[in-house]
């Protein structure tokens, strides 16, 4: 018995000239927001072991693994990305321009 083949057999591959792509296999995109040009990169969630991030939306942590969205500035530089839940991004027009900590929350 022959390996099985996970390429396609008809030889074509996608057009994928118009889409930047990264390493993590997300699609940079461009969006509008509060006046500014961002850059948004979905991320599959692969991140270096104990790399931690914090949404700025819902300030909850990203657990290790999960997927969600890198966002920053057009004219930003790295220390200006930020990595997001996607529902928190999708939802960055519908909060509050401050998130509400409790007493116990730790500032990070």
């Amino acid at each position: 018995m022959s390996p099985r083949r996970n390429r396609p057999h008809g030889g074509e591959k996608p057009d994928r000239r118009g889409a930047e792509t990264d390493r993590y296999g997300g699609a940079q995109r461009s969006e509008s927001w509060q006046g500014e040009e961002w850059f948004v990169r979905p991320v599959a969630g692969a991140s270096a072991p104990g790399k931690r991030y914090r949404c700025p939306g819902c300030d909850q942590e990203i657990p290790g693994g999960a997927p969600h969205v890198v966002a920053w500035p057009e004219y930003g530089g790295v220390e200006d990305r930020r990595h997001w839940h996607k529902a928190c991004w999708n939802a960055k027009d519908r909060r509050t321009s401050r998130v509400q900590r409790s007493r116990n929350a730790p500032r990070y």
